[in-house]
Parts: C-alpha cells; structure tokens; sequence
C-alpha cells in the first residue's frame, strides 16, 4: 500500500514538474506539493460513503423480446420440401 502511494506521488510530482517548465531544483516542492495532492484526494474518497452497485436496466424492448420468443416456440414448424402437407395456398384453375 505504501509503495502505491509513493508511486503515485512520484508520478504526480514528475508532472507537476513538467508543468512548470522542467526547472532543475524544485524537485522537494514537487515532492510536497504532490503528496499534499494525493492525502487530500485519499481523505475525500474515505469520506465519501461507499456506492452499492446499480441496479441492472431494464429496458423497453426486454418483454417484446420475450413476447416474439414465445410466439416463435408456439408456431408449427415448416414442412419439409417434397411433404404432402398443404401450404395453405390454393391455385386458381382455368375452366376450359
């Protein structure tokens, strides 16, 4: 854990350092300033009280989807190519 924090901090202090222009002898500023940075970005998130995770969506196409599912699992299959079951469609045929 510490070694965390000072990973961050060093990282923090090198872009503050870069910030300002890359000035040699400011480094211990740097230093302070970011680890001053990182404390009071830790104390905000110990303040803060720990979010419960959100609830999952739902949303307005989930029981259309279902609907179509069902209506699809209730529907008699196709007959296969060659079978003698009707189509359901008759021919018109021309009286001579």
């Amino acid at each position: 854990m510490a070694d965390d924090r000072q990973e961050r901090i060093r990282q923090r202090a090198h872009a503050i350092w870069e910030r300002e222009g890359r000035r040699d002898g400011e480094h211990e500023r740097h230093w302070h300033q970011a680890a001053g940075e990182i404390d009071a970005e830790d104390a905000t998130q110990a303040a803060r009280p720990a979010r419960k995770p959100a609830a999952p969506r739902k949303t307005a196409a989930g029981p259309v989807k279902e609907a179509r599912a069902k209506a699809k699992a209730a529907k008699p299959a196709k007959a296969a190519a060659g079978s003698a079951a009707p189509t359901g469609r008759t021919r018109k045929v021309k009286a001579e």
